[in-house]
Protein backbone atom coordinates (compact mmCIF):
# COMPACT_ATOMS: atom_id res chain seq x y z
CA UNK A 1 0.00 0.00 0.00
CA UNK A 2 1.29 3.67 -0.36
CA UNK A 3 1.23 6.37 1.84
CA UNK A 4 -1.45 7.96 0.60
CA UNK A 5 -3.71 4.25 0.51
CA UNK A 6 -2.37 4.24 4.01
CA UNK A 7 -3.77 7.91 5.30
CA UNK A 8 -6.73 7.19 3.76
CA UNK A 9 -7.62 3.92 5.40
CA UNK A 10 -6.49 5.96 8.76
CA UNK A 11 -9.25 8.42 7.50
CA UNK A 12 -11.89 6.33 7.04
CA UNK A 13 -11.30 4.21 10.55
CA UNK A 14 -11.51 7.65 12.48
CA UNK A 15 -14.66 8.81 9.87
CA UNK A 16 -16.26 5.46 11.86
CA UNK A 17 -14.85 5.91 15.15
CA UNK A 18 -16.28 9.84 15.59
CA UNK A 19 -19.52 8.64 14.58
CA UNK A 20 -19.20 6.39 17.38
CA UNK A 21 -18.23 8.44 19.70
CA UNK A 22 -21.68 11.04 18.60
CA UNK A 23 -24.25 7.65 19.23
CA UNK A 24 -22.38 7.25 22.78
CA UNK A 25 -22.73 10.94 23.39
CA UNK A 26 -26.59 10.31 22.50
CA UNK A 27 -26.53 7.60 24.09
CA UNK A 28 -24.63 8.50 27.89
CA UNK A 29 -24.57 12.53 27.35
CA UNK A 30 -21.38 14.06 26.79
CA UNK A 31 -21.09 15.85 30.09
CA UNK A 32 -19.16 13.41 32.13
CA UNK A 33 -15.37 13.29 32.49
CA UNK A 34 -15.21 10.33 30.59
CA UNK A 35 -17.06 10.92 27.70
CA UNK A 36 -15.26 14.38 26.97
CA UNK A 37 -11.81 12.63 27.65
CA UNK A 38 -13.20 10.38 25.04
CA UNK A 39 -14.13 13.19 22.65
CA UNK A 40 -11.05 15.21 22.99
CA UNK A 41 -8.74 11.87 22.44
CA UNK A 42 -10.57 11.25 19.28
CA UNK A 43 -10.76 15.05 18.03
CA UNK A 44 -6.87 14.92 19.10
CA UNK A 45 -6.58 11.58 16.49
CA UNK A 46 -8.13 13.57 14.07
CA UNK A 47 -5.57 16.73 14.12
CA UNK A 48 -2.62 14.24 13.92
CA UNK A 49 -4.02 12.80 10.97
CA UNK A 50 -4.34 16.53 9.18
CA UNK A 51 -0.72 17.29 10.71
CA UNK A 52 0.21 13.81 8.93
CA UNK A 53 -1.71 14.35 5.67
CA UNK A 54 0.17 17.76 5.42
CA UNK A 55 3.84 16.69 6.08
CA UNK A 56 3.13 13.80 3.88
CA UNK A 57 1.67 15.80 1.01
CA UNK A 58 5.16 17.97 1.48
CA UNK A 59 7.55 15.22 1.86
CA UNK A 60 9.17 14.72 -1.65
CA UNK A 61 8.94 11.20 -3.42
CA UNK A 62 11.53 8.51 -1.97
CA UNK A 63 13.99 8.56 -5.18
CA UNK A 64 17.50 7.58 -5.33
CA UNK A 65 20.32 9.98 -4.17
CA UNK A 66 22.45 11.80 -6.70
CA UNK A 67 25.23 10.19 -8.18
CA UNK A 68 28.93 11.54 -7.41
CA UNK A 69 31.14 10.97 -10.49
CA UNK A 70 34.69 10.56 -8.94
CA UNK A 71 37.23 11.34 -11.40
CA UNK A 72 39.76 8.20 -12.54
CA UNK A 73 42.53 10.91 -12.78
CA UNK A 74 45.52 10.01 -9.79
CA UNK A 75 45.50 12.48 -7.00
CA UNK A 76 47.97 15.11 -6.99
CA UNK A 77 51.12 13.64 -4.88
CA UNK A 78 51.33 16.53 -3.16
CA UNK A 79 48.75 16.00 -1.11
CA UNK A 80 50.22 13.18 0.88
CA UNK A 81 53.43 14.97 1.67
CA UNK A 82 54.32 16.56 4.95
CA UNK A 83 51.34 14.70 6.48
CA UNK A 84 51.13 12.20 9.75
CA UNK A 85 50.11 9.06 8.55
CA UNK A 86 47.86 8.52 11.66
CA UNK A 87 47.41 5.12 13.02
CA UNK A 88 50.11 3.21 10.92
CA UNK A 89 52.83 5.06 13.30
CA UNK A 90 56.07 7.03 12.64
CA UNK A 91 57.96 6.81 9.02
CA UNK A 92 61.19 5.75 10.86
CA UNK A 93 60.27 3.39 12.91
CA UNK A 94 58.16 -0.30 11.82
CA UNK A 95 54.96 -1.75 13.87
CA UNK A 96 55.62 -3.90 16.65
Amino acid sequence: MSVHDDLTSVQRCLDDLNRSVRRLEQQLGSGGLEMRRVRADADHLRESLALLRDVAATAAPSKRPELVTISDDPYDINLWTDTDDEGLGARDRHAP
